[in-house]
């Protein structure tokens, strides 16, 4: 089947892209590059754009017909009242009248203000105090409002989706969770619980991740530099890269499709992978 056609059915009746494109690039990336580069994945097949206001470059990747959208609520606008003159500046940003998906970028709230990363003095996070639910119930309104077709989180643990869940008056489920996931950190027990909630699991970093100087631990191993995933690679005629992607797929896990499939023998060694290694360090 060829990957452009095929979607995963989302808990509120919409259709997700299982083929994504994730935005973000480094502060030394020129924006120009996010145009070309989503100009250049789009002729290659992919119907699913991921943006955020974080990335500081929805200006440049909007302005697509035919195009499945995410956006994300960025920390510093998780008060209630913030939250829909966050989307709505998202939206002018990417010259859309609404998104397909617009999801909690983070489960922590940062100060409010112009910064995207406030600190204090001595360089230290400075956090406010939100109720995830109130945030939670002012999203429920702008799907109301046709701003956003579905809604959902990202980076949210089980204990944080079970908040939502069980908050009274639920009108709408999350129907997503976008997480850090890949053969060092396999997810197996948030992904259970996602799939009983019938929650779509999506994978950000799902090929390790960019070396990135502080977000990423440089001193973590190569991910696709892995001896099990380079023997199972040569086994199928691939790359580590497609085996990689591939695996998440079997899982149920919103990513990229093949092709091919990886019999059950390959996918439980690569399941034996798993390090519970976070690349991305939010600390």
């Amino acid at each position: 089947m060829d990957p452009k056609s095929q979607r995963l059915r989302l808990n509120d009746g919409h259709f997700i892209p299982v083929l994504g494109f994730g935005t973000y690039a480094p502060e030394e990336v020129p924006k120009s590059e996010a145009l070309e580069a989503t100009k250049y994945a789009i002729e290659v097949g992919f119907r699913h754009i991921d943006s955020a206001y974080l990335y500081q470059n929805e200006e440049q990747v909007g302005q697509r017909e035919d195009i499945f959208y995410t956006s994300k609520l960025w920390a510093t606008f998780l008060r209630p009242e913030l939250v829909r003159p966050a989307l709505e500046k998202s939206l002018k940003n990417l010259q859309l009248d609404y998104v397909d998906l617009y999801i909690i970028h983070f489960p922590v709230a940062l100060k409010p203000g112009e910064e995207l990363l406030p600190t204090d003095e001595n360089g230290k996070a400075l956090f406010d105090t939100v109720d995830l639910c109130r945030t939670w119930e002012a999203l429920e309104k702008c799907k109301d409002a046709g701003l956003t077709k579905s809604i959902g989180v990202s980076n949210f643990n089980h204990q944080q989706l079970e908040r939502i869940l069980n908050k009274p008056g639920l009108k709408y489920k999350p129907v997503c969770n976008q997480v850090e996931c890949h053969p060092y950190l396999n997810q197996s027990k948030l992904l259970d619980f996602c799939k009983s909630k019938d929650i779509i699991p999506v994978a950000y970093s799902a090929l390790g991740s960019q070396r990135v100087k502080g977000w990423v631990n440089l001193n973590h191993p190569v991910l696709l530099e892995d001896p099990v995933l380079h023997a199972i690679a040569k086994k199928h005629k691939q790359t580590s890269a497609v085996i990689a992607l591939r695996y998440q797929l079997q899982r149920g896990v919103v990513v990229l499709v093949f092709n091919f499939e990886l019999p059950p023998e390959d996918m439980k060694t690569i399941d034996g992978l798993n390090q519970n290694l976070r690349y991305c360090d939010f600390s």
